[in-house]
């Protein structure tokens, strides 16, 4: 894989804080983007295309489900809005489920934020320490991201284990009846 992070995914009551945070640490903001995210159908990982008004790209990555830090290996190949590459993907894979979403970016050295509103969910702040080809190990990403899950206030019961991929799929089967009782 191309790059190795530590992430975690968490409800956000009050995305005024995280942002007031993020700015008095001097952290860059790159833009709030209106994202696209169509996932394919793949036998394992997830394989997405993202299109948005900042980020354009197809991403694929292996990530454990689980509320705490999680390990993510991950492949991106950044891609132009004007790319063929989504309707090669949906004639061959089949789309699995469509997240549309409005995130707020910003950076801090290798920490990546996300301030999420995502359709159907609702608010989301997103913790991503990366590394490029092992420049930052493993040990220190992980400490890394509870840094910053602490000067959040993340709460444990704030914790989302899994993708709004996945969490869509068990909204649209809530929806129509079809899910668990």
């Amino acid at each position: 894989m191309d790059s190795l992070s530590f992430e975690i995914k968490a409800r956000c009551s009050d995305s005024g804080r995280i942002r007031k945070i993020l700015l008095a640490r001097g952290a860059s903001f790159r833009g709030l983007d209106c994202q696209v995210d169509t996932y394919f159908r793949v036998p394992s990982g997830r394989l997405k295309f993202r299109e948005g008004n900042i980020e354009n790209a197809l991403i694929y990555y292996k990530r454990n489900d689980q509320k705490n830090s999680k390990k993510c290996d991950s492949t991106l190949f950044s891609c132009t809005k004007k790319t063929p590459l989504k309707k090669v993907l949906t004639e061959a894979l089949g789309v699995l489920v469509v997240v549309d979403k409005k995130r707020e970016i910003y950076f801090i050295k290798n920490a990546k934020f996300h301030i999420d509103r995502v359709k159907k969910l609702g608010s989301f702040v997103e913790i991503e320490v990366f590394s490029r080809k092992g420049s930052v190990g493993v040990v220190k990403l992980k400490k890394q991201c509870g840094f910053y899950q602490k000067l959040f206030r993340v709460r444990a019961k704030d914790l989302v284990a899994d993708s709004y991929s996945d969490q869509i799929l068990k909204f649209g089967k809530r929806a129509t009846g079809k899910g668990e009782r």
